[in-house]
């Protein structure tokens, strides 16, 4: 087995994401380290959620990836490094951008020069479909030009060309992965699907959504983790960004239709301009181009949209105390 006994970090692993990728990592026998935000109160966000008999096989670490001896320090005696660690929430970049740069570069910059100095032998670093901005054609391929477009995607943008920096400039083997919208149980309130699911299943008349035109490439959590697997798993990723991505598109407004057909619910729609963004900042088009992932590491996806959607339908229902219907997660 490949990941037996390979030493693991996995930073953000706290995060939507980052706790699907450590429990398949637990599950696959390697050793994994798991780096989450330190706070007082030794919350470790949705790594609490995981199974007990999988969270008994994970070292968890808390510090602050903006802090270069606490990432030096995870980083120390590991094989392969997972860096998701990262400031996500658009509308929250709006109000605080220094927050994007100090996390999201400023981390980056630290894990990278840890992994440097310690001879990492293979670094995933976390992209996201947004360096794309609204798309100039489609489906997007990882040449689409990038576009910052908001606080958090030049953020971004600056945080994986520093990756490619350090690829280039001292051969760390650092592959890029480029997930699309990723959706699935224990994401945040803060997203589409969640926000639309918990306003439902709370039994609301009627839902606040923001525009409803802009088309997204939706993605089940369990792809993208596994297209974290496969780029980690093969040389032939190394210096390279990959789109990880469903190749098909829809617009929030189907999407909304999708789930009241898959719920059952014929609700109102009240726009909100609380929820929407500026207008040259809103990402009208994410289609992706995911064939690199295929010829390259052999990456296809397994899931649908609409299975990925019973699947968080299903988590909303069972974890109510996780969602506030009322208030508008930023």
């Amino acid at each position: 087995m490949f990941w037996k006994d390979n030493k693991v970090l996995v930073t953000g692993a706290g995060g939507f994401i980052g706790s699907h990728l450590v429990e398949a990592l637990a599950r696959k026998k390697a050793k994994v380290r798991a780096f989450v935000h330190y706070n007082s109160r030794n919350d470790w966000g949705n790594l609490e959620l995981l199974p007990r008999d999988v969270l008994e096989k994970v070292e968890i670490i808390t510090g602050d990836i903006r802090d270069p001896f606490c990432v030096r320090n995870a980083v120390k005696g590991c094989d392969m490094v997972f860096h998701l660690a990262a400031l996500i929430a658009i509308p929250y970049s709006y109000l605080a951008p220094k927050d994007f740069v100090d996390t999201n570069i400023q981390g980056t910059l630290n894990v990278l020069q840890a992994c440097r100095d310690e001879n990492i032998r293979k670094v995933v670093h976390t992209s996201t479909s947004e360096v794309y901005g609204t798309a100039l054609y489609t489906p997007i391929d990882e040449k689409h030009p990038l576009q910052g477009q908001s606080p958090y995607s030049a953020s971004k943008i600056a945080a994986d060309k520093m990756a490619e920096s350090y690829y280039n400039s001292f051969e760390l083997p650092v592959a890029t992965i480029r997930p699309f919208n990723t959706f699935g149980p224990r994401q945040s309130a803060r997203a589409v699907i969640p926000a639309i699911c918990s306003q439902i299943l709370a039994g609301k008349k009627e839902i606040h959504m923001g525009l409803l035109s802009p088309v997204r490439d939706f993605t089940f959590v369990q792809d993208t983790v596994n297209g974290f697997l496969k780029i980690a798993q093969s040389d032939r990723s190394i210096g390279e960004v990959i789109n990880i991505g469903s190749g098909e598109g829809i617009s929030i407004g189907d999407l909304l239709k999708t789930i009241m057909e898959l719920t059952g619910t014929d609700i109102s729609i009240i726009s909100d301009d609380e929820r929407m963004r500026p207008s040259k900042s809103e990402v009208m088009n994410l289609l992706c181009d995911n064939s690199k992932a295929r010829e390259l590491v052999g990456w296809e996806p397994m899931y649908t949209l609409e299975d990925g959607l019973k699947e968080i339908i299903r988590y909303v229902q069972e974890h109510p105390e996780k969602y506030k219907a009322n208030i508008y997660n930023i």
